[in-house]
């Protein structure tokens, strides 16, 4: 769904366990070619660049990948999109991940009976590159570390908050033209209503709730959310309904 001129959020419909969930990763774009924040599950690469062709924008023109956070939902194709034939992407990601996606620490919420399970259900040759990219033995995976406060240059303007709390190196970003924010896991949106992070899969609640008090600081008119979509309304003032909730 393109959202502004910049700015297109996708949607893929993945399995999840006996159900399904919703992902939107997002593309930016400009002059100088496409980013993508963030990858999906192991096997989301040839889907995402099948959508990001639909949306009218040219895969080959995609030059790098900003990762939100760590979780296997965010990085899982990673292996793929750094292996993939058009060249190696530059890869974002804030300090506090880094060695998580570099691979030299496990994923936090990612137990080896999970990693075992995963690779089991994926084809051979594509554990094998999991493996091979997510290992203590690889190269690293990020090539620039993000700091908060940083400004991209990229859709005209990305600025980087770091929110941590759902992950220690979580980021949201803010699409300054547009007055956007890519939001990640930072919340979400269920039932049509912005909500705080899934406090399921958020280690560090308080803190999530604390990071999102950042957020206020920007004028932001629409707020995307990795898993949800798209959410439009009085964000400020929704912000601070989960704050003191």
């Amino acid at each position: 769904m393109k959202i502004t001129e910049n700015i297109e959020v996708l949607e893929l419909t993945l399995p999840a366990g006996e159900g399904q969930m919703t992902i939107h990763p997002t593309v930016i774009r400009d002059e100088h070619g496409c980013v993508l924040v963030d990858t999906g599950m192991p096997g989301c690469y040839r889907r995402i660049m099948d959508l990001i062709a639909q949306a009218g924008i040219d895969p080959a023109a995609l030059h790098a990948v900003i990762l939100t956070h760590q979780d296997i939902d965010h990085v899982g194709s990673l292996p793929q999109f750094i292996s993939g034939n058009g060249g190696k992407p530059k890869v974002y990601a804030h300090a506090e991940d880094k060695p998580y996606i570099d691979g030299k620490k496990l994923l936090i919420k990612f137990s080896p009976a999970r990693k075992e399970a995963l690779l089991q259900a994926l084809p051979e040759p594509l554990a094998k590159q999991f493996e091979a990219v997510f290992s203590t033995d690889s190269s690293e995976n990020v090539t620039h570390v993000l700091a908060d406060g940083q400004r991209l240059p990229f859709g005209g303007g990305l600025t980087v908050i770091h929110t941590p709390g759902h992950t220690p190196g979580h980021i949201s970003l803010y699409h300054e033209p547009s007055k956007t924010l890519i939001a990640g896991d930072a919340m979400i949106v269920q039932d049509g209503m912005l909500q705080g992070p899934n406090p399921v899969m958020t280690p560090d609640m308080p803190l999530a709730l604390q990071s999102l008090r950042k957020l206020k600081a920007y004028p932001i008119e629409t707020v995307v959310c990795y898993h949800g979509g798209i959410y439009r309304g009085d964000v400020s003032k929704r912000i601070e309904e989960i704050i003191e909730a």
